[in-house]
């Protein structure tokens, strides 16, 4: 790639689940400056007054006004009827054919870190987890790559929002942990099958969001506790928007081997 290419994505057709908020919105803000004119975002979340928030601070945004297409979704990727919705949103965002197709599968969920691995018996609590968290990246990036099948000149990648938590065990953290292993293992065997797909498992370290709060509060060891309320008081929490930075430099470049588990801290 040129480096008057690697100064933008081109002319792209991106989705962004878990964009109404934290670390979503701040890739929805990223991407929406790193676009060509004729490019769309379709932006997904369950929370619909701060996704509609996004969305209009998009489109009144200097890409907005250049014409760029902001579609967004209120939908629970953990049912069919809310994939179904961000697939017809991403085929009414395109304003003309475009050249690059990027889908982030940042939706996710902490879980309850209140309890330890041996109290999960009910298999309908486990398998919910599941569902929003594994099942649902897999099955959207399925029907992302259907929808928009390999044509000469069309780039095409996803990526995948990870954690250190998807190759390190946290105690107290074993569906948060169990659905991130999943998501890293599924995203590699993509990259394997899929070699016209570039593929990205992307860490963004600990960040100061809702999220480290619950953990830093709800934590049933406490040495995670202590080690979140550590991070907190030092000072040592990561903004979204600097996490997100690192993450456009890395889809810039692209010269990451696809299928990697990349994190802020290797960068």
């Amino acid at each position: 790639m040129s480096s008057a290419e690697s100064a933008s994505l081109g002319r792209a057709l991106c989705i962004i689940t878990g964009a109404s908020r934290g670390f979503g919105r701040a890739v929805a803000r990223e991407l929406s400056r790193l676009v060509t004119p004729g490019s769309g975002l379709v932006l997904a979340a369950r929370s619909g007054e701060d996704l509609h928030a996004v969305r209009a601070e998009l489109a009144a945004s200097e890409a907005g006004r250049a014409g760029l297409r902001v579609e967004s979704v209120v939908a629970d990727v953990g049912r069919t009827e809310g994939l179904e919705a961000i697939i017809r949103a991403a085929k009414d965002a395109l304003i003309e054919q475009v050249d690059h197709v990027m889908l982030v599968n940042n939706a996710a969920s902490l879980g309850d870190v209140s309890r330890f691995a041996v109290s999960f018996s009910d298999l309908a609590e486990v398998d919910s987890y599941l569902s929003l968290n594994v099942s649902s990246a897999w099955c959207l990036t399925a029907r992302v790559l259907q929808a928009f099948p390999q044509r000469p000149g069309l780039r095409r990648t996803v990526v995948n929002i990870t954690s250190l938590c998807a190759i390190k065990p946290v105690p107290s953290w074993a569906l948060y942990c169990t659905g991130k292993a999943a998501r890293d293992m599924m995203f590699q065997v993509l990259a394997l099958e899929e070699p016209d797909v570039r593929v990205l498992s992307y860490s963004p370290g600990p960040l100061d969001t809702a999220m480290q709060v619950e953990a830093r509060s709800r934590s049933a060891d406490p040495g995670i506790r202590k080690l979140f309320s550590d991070q907190f008081v030092e000072g040592k929490l990561l903004s979204c928007e600097a996490s997100c930075a690192k993450l456009m430099k890395l889809l810039l470049e692209d010269s990451y081997t696809s299928g990697a588990h990349v994190d802020v801290y290797d960068l």
